[in-house]
């Protein structure tokens, strides 16, 4: 299972997991990816369990990538332990996904077969997902928050071209600034 080799605090706060995912955005070294539509806690296990399930589909045929990485420690008591006594020892690692998050890319393989993969991969998920394709160039964004409110919504996913409107009425002029007098000086 996947856990940092060492770390500089062995226990960290909770923290909060809103808004859309900041980075790891794009389909970046794959030709298919699988992103998240909703914020939660992926626990190394699920994270193996996933690949598993992917690399089994798809009979080891094509590469996987792993885009998330499970560094951050919980904590938890010992069963039937009164309140009080300091925090629980770490019994876990967790990657926070955020919507909008690649969690998994494939290449080398079929779109039927990575959506199989991802279909597979996404019943041991604690999130709801969806299945992206690299249509844009390295580096675009492909997965925004215009996007997410889409899928939120169930609106189709094809945005239509607006027509640029052909008219022959004049232009407005441009607004000038008035020019400040200079300052007369007082003797």
């Amino acid at each position: 299972m996947l856990m940092p080799k060492r770390v500089k605090w062995r226990k960290v706060q909770r923290g909060r997991m809103s808004g859309p995912a900041k980075s790891g955005r794009t389909v970046a070294f794959g030709e298919y990816g699988l992103a998240t539509t909703e914020c939660a806690w992926v626990t190394a296990r699920q994270i193996e369990a996933a690949r598993r399930a992917m690399t089994h589909s798809i009979k080891r045929g094509g590469k996987v990538w792993i885009r998330i990485f499970p560094d951050k420690p919980i904590t938890k008591k010992p069963a039937e332990t009164r309140m009080g006594s300091g925090k629980g020892a770490p019994d876990q690692w967790v990657a926070v996904v955020k919507p909008g998050r690649i969690l998994f890319e494939v290449a080398g393989i079929t779109r039927a077969e990575a959506t199989e993969a991802f279909r597979l991969a996404s019943m041991k998920l604690p999130v709801s997902t969806v299945t992206l394709e690299r249509d844009a160039a390295l580096g675009d964004v492909v997965f925004g928050k215009k996007f997410l409110q889409k899928v939120a919504l169930g609106l189709p996913l094809e945005e239509e071209a607006p027509v640029p409107a052909a008219t022959d009425a004049p232009k407005e002029p441009e607004l000038v600034k008035p020019v400040k007098p200079a300052k007369e000086e007082e003797a």
